[in-house]
């Protein structure tokens, strides 16, 4: 009888894990469905599908290292700002010391997020802190002060000639439908990200630590060094999103970074993450991003204001939220009846 009945919560556990999957994706054919139809002859032409692309190609990479945070149930409020700082370290290298050596501008600008991601995780695990939440927001402010600081408070444009090569990645496209190559980095990047999760010892360290901390340390998982390299690589995916964007904004603005952060966590829990960790894949993600940025671009298309947008995408990850908890509690149910 209870081999009958825990084959049955297996099933039903493994339909959640494949819902959980397909959901977002399911989600988004629908939502592509109806904009079409509302929005005949706008939504579908292949200029603004491209413009769909190349805008969600910044959340994409953002999300990707907040992917990491949210797996080992903590979370990096400073992605925004993070990523604003990287653009500001190579207007104010350009504007101020005339430096336009791409590489070391690239290099200049992810070196210090990447710093600023180390410091994240150096505050969480030295200081024992309880969540990541404390550090991360101070460091937002803290990067946001830096930001203003460097730049003067000033919008900083990228006039230079000189630095058209660190610029390209964000611009140029490809192809006679304008496909953009920073979405392509997209790509490449979570195809990284895919097999580092999947397939290497530390993707699976990263896993344990979220889903189940005191079996991480009885099997001799070192969370503390697991948890300082996971931030780290959080700013230094906020350290490349800020080269592209310096390219596809062609400006440092510090008031830029509004909704960085907020955007990134909803693709990771739209996409099947949870803030009780262990949980999430790379290409959920995506799929999470990929319906914010469809979200966006329909509401605008229908000229609706921020206001109306703010509201619609803050509805998004309610829902997304609520979804997650329900989905804890009917597993928590099941595993609890499963052992008995």
């Amino acid at each position: 009888m209870n081999t009958t009945f825990n084959t049955q919560i297996k099933k039903k556990t493994s339909m959640g894990d494949i819902l959980t999957k397909l959901g977002p994706l399911l989600v988004l054919v629908i939502l592509y469905v109806v904009f079409s139809f509302a929005l005949p002859g706008r939504f579908l032409r292949i200029a603004n599908q491209m413009n769909i692309l190349r805008q969600t190609s910044i959340n994409c990479l953002i999300a990707s290292g907040m992917l990491l945070a949210l797996i080992t149930a903590g979370i990096d409020l400073s992605v925004g700002y993070n990523t604003i700082l990287s653009t500001c370290v190579i207007a104010v290298l350009m504007q101020r010391f005339g430096i336009t050596n791409p590489v070391f501008l690239i290099c200049c600008a992810i070196t210090a997020s990447t710093f600023c991601g180390f410091i994240n995780g150096t505050l969480l695990t030295r200081l024992d802190l309880p969540h990541p939440f404390v550090s991360t927001l101070g460091m937002k402010f803290v990067l946001w002060g830096v930001a203003l600081l460097i730049t003067n408070s000033q919008t900083i444009g990228f006039s230079n000639k000189g630095i058209d090569t660190v610029l390209w990645i964000g611009r140029k496209t490809i192809f006679d439908i304008g496909f953009p190559v920073s979405f392509i980095l997209v790509i490449l990047v979570y195809m990284v990200f895919h097999v580092f999760l999947n397939h290497s010892a530390l993707g699976r360290q990263i896993y344990c630590v979220g889903g189940n901390p005191e079996a991480a340390r009885m099997s001799g998982i070192k969370s503390k060094n697991v948890l300082t390299i996971v931030y780290t690589i959080s700013g230094f995916m906020c350290g490349i999103a800020g080269v592209v964007l310096a390219g596809r904004l062609n400006t440092a603005n510090t008031a830029s970074a509004a909704t960085y952060d907020t955007d990134a966590i909803a693709a990771c829990i739209i996409g099947g993450a949870s803030f009780r960790g262990g949980k999430g894949t790379i290409w959920g993600t995506l799929l999470g991003a990929l319906l914010i940025s469809a979200i966006r671009n329909g509401l605008n298309l229908f000229s609706a204001g921020n206001d109306i947008q703010y509201i619609v995408i803050g509805s998004v990850i309610i829902l997304a939220v609520t979804i997650d908890v329900t989905r804890g509690k009917l597993e928590a149910r099941a595993r609890k009846m499963a052992a008995t």
